[in-house]
């Protein structure tokens, strides 16, 4: 499936630290996030959905918790965030972070409309 005639498309600008989240064609919402902080990497492309957890703990650093994780690519994952006041400049080790109600959000429309049915567009 094109990520165009995807149900929900999640579109995340590294230089303007923001995702835009579309729903069958029509905006949703723009929320600030925080990509990855020097020295990490947030890849860029196009993915699809491939696991979430309402409750996830990173087991790479420390246990950071990770609420309402949708993962796009190994263990990249959009996922909310504690550390609200990083959101808009790059803050993380590659994920994609957002405010925890943005993530709920995000979640539960992927969770409605099927990761099958979800596209995530990372660009510069």
């Amino acid at each position: 499936m094109h990520y165009a005639s995807a149900a929900v498309v999640a579109r995340i600008d590294i230089s303007s630290q923001r995702l835009t989240v579309s729903v069958n064609g029509q905006n949703y919402g723009s929320w600030p996030v925080s990509t990855a902080r020097a020295g990490y990497h947030t890849p860029r492309g196009t993915y699809g959905a491939i696991r979430m957890a309402r409750v996830y703990y990173s087991k790479k650093y420390d246990m950071s918790p990770m609420p309402n994780s949708v993962f796009f690519y190994g263990g990249y994952a959009i996922h909310g965030t504690y550390h609200v006041s990083g959101l808009g400049r790059p803050a993380s080790h590659g994920c994609v972070r957002l405010a925890p109600v943005n993530a709920a959000q995000l979640y539960s429309l992927v969770a409605r409309y099927g990761m099958g049915n979800t596209r995530i567009v990372i660009t510069d």
